[in-house]
């Protein structure tokens, strides 16, 4: 049975594990490893906590998979997240690519009150200021079928869904660009061997390299 409480490292561990879930990656040791960008031996150590306290099971490929209860924690921690970064961007006006460091902060000492009292003033978003959907207390996520923009027909009108970064300069630069979670976006054209997709937006033409086409999630539209 899981502790009634994560302490705050294993709370940062399921936060991790839930994004790579989220993102569609195998959730492994080396993979936390590598998102946390700590070493082996340590993330091997937290891990084995994780599975001691009842929030994760391995199985034999060393495979991690979430319990009932790691689930609960990691879904509440991402909802903590989000609603904090939106609480950040839409009252305090603080930009998006400076919100996720402050969320960090501030997630594991806000009380659940506190959480869904910010919740009911912002109006219960579906989305945090990044376009990642906020989970629900009871833990449900919206799900949609996105694809992202490196993969998008070429001839397709999209939404801006959602930006797969946290990184600031990449959200200032999508910003000064106008890509953003919402803008209406047909593909002009895709070069060959994995190069830059062309999309015309209202405020004009934008080229986009592979590498940042494949963080921007987004879903058809009518023409």
């Amino acid at each position: 049975m899981a502790s009634d409480s994560a302490t705050v490292g294993e709370e940062e561990y399921l936060q991790i594990l839930f994004w790579l879930q989220e993102a569609g990656l195998p959730m492994t040791g080396a993979n936390v490893a590598r998102a946390m960008q700590l070493s082996a031996p340590t993330v091997h150590e937290m891990v084995g906590r994780l599975e001691r306290d009842g929030y994760i099971t391995r199985g034999q490929s060393r495979t991690i998979a979430f319990t009932d209860d790691g689930a609960q924690q990691a879904e509440g921690i991402v909802r903590r997240h989000r609603l904090i970064e939106r609480f950040l961007t839409d009252v305090l006006g603080i930009p998006w690519d400076e919100v996720h460091e402050e969320a960090e902060r501030l997630e594991h000492a806000v009380s659940d009150t506190l959480i869904e009292r910010m919740a009911q003033a912002l109006g219960h978003p579906r989305y945090d200021p990044h376009g990642a959907p906020i989970p629900t207390p009871q833990g449900e996520i919206e799900e949609a079928d996105l694809v992202s923009l490196a993969d998008a027909r070429v001839g397709a009108t999209l939404e801006l869904r959602q930006v797969g970064t946290e990184d600031s300069a990449r959200l200032r630069y999508l910003a000064e660009q106008g890509l953003t979670p919402g803008v209406i976006l047909h593909v002009t054209d895709r070069q060959p061997f994995n190069g830059p997709t062309t999309v015309a937006l209202s405020v004009g033409t934008r080229i986009v390299g592979r590498e940042l086409a494949l963080l921007l999630w987004c879903r058809a539209r009518d023409a």
